[in-house]
């Protein structure tokens, strides 16, 4: 599921987590970690595959997405880092770009493929001199959603930072000015309006993985 939850009609839910789930979903991400490979690549498809329209997904109405000027927005990062940087788009337009046409699949049981462009997360990590022994890979957006993931995953040559679709900048809806594209796991994984990448080595969950859903989320 690709929502970025906030504070503009979000709603709140109890937690899911219960000890013996919670040492089956521990179970589950170790598994996943080990079984990871960083050089296979999720499907790629034609242009002429894009699903339009491409779902919009929150539980909030699409009117309530974040509305970000792009003149006023910085990417900060920081944490495990040689040197802390808040990159504006301009800077990270000047990163070389890549463009892939992949599936996201939602944990509610849809998918849709989509033509997204941007720097790859690993260029952004290795200008600030990221600690690439440092467990996590944290992301918190506009609207207060957060999400986490492993560095090996950060690495990914698919995972970039988007800044477009279909050639264009990102719409609100689907996360402007900046989102997390990351073909290898799930869609609720992919950030959207993010405004802070921290470089962690302290667990730092996510928005509905500390309601019990499973951390890792790989496909």
């Amino acid at each position: 599921m690709t929502f970025v939850g906030g504070t503009a009609g979000v709603m709140s839910f109890p937690s899911l987590r219960e000890p013996a789930l919670d040492r089956v979903s521990d179970f589950n991400d170790k598994v996943q970690d080990v079984l990871f490979d960083p050089t296979t690549l999720a499907q790629v498809y034609e242009p002429s595959d894009v699903t339009s329209p491409f779902p919009f997904n929150a539980f909030y109405p699409e009117s309530y997405a974040p509305r970000i000027q792009g003149s006023d927005w910085r990417l900060s990062v920081d944490g495990l880092i040689e040197k802390q940087h808040d990159f504006s788009i301009s800077e990270l337009r000047a990163f070389p770009q890549e463009t892939q046409v992949t599936r996201l699949i939602c944990i509610e049981g849809w998918s849709a493929v989509g033509e997204w462009s941007g720097v790859p997360l690993s260029s952004v990590l290795n200008f600030v001199g990221a600690d690439l022994s440092a467990k996590f890979v944290e992301f918190r957006c506009a609207d207060d959603y957060r999400t986490s993931i492993d560095m090996k995953s950060a690495f990914h040559p698919q995972t970039i930072l988007a800044l477009d679709f279909l050639g264009r900048s990102l719409p609100v809806p689907y996360g402007a000015p900046c989102r997390l594209r990351i073909p290898t796991k799930l869609g609720f994984k992919n950030a959207k309006s993010i405004t802070e990448i921290r470089v962690t080595n302290v667990y730092p969950g996510g928005y509905w993985e500390d309601q019990g859903y499973n951390w890792f989320a790989g496909l």
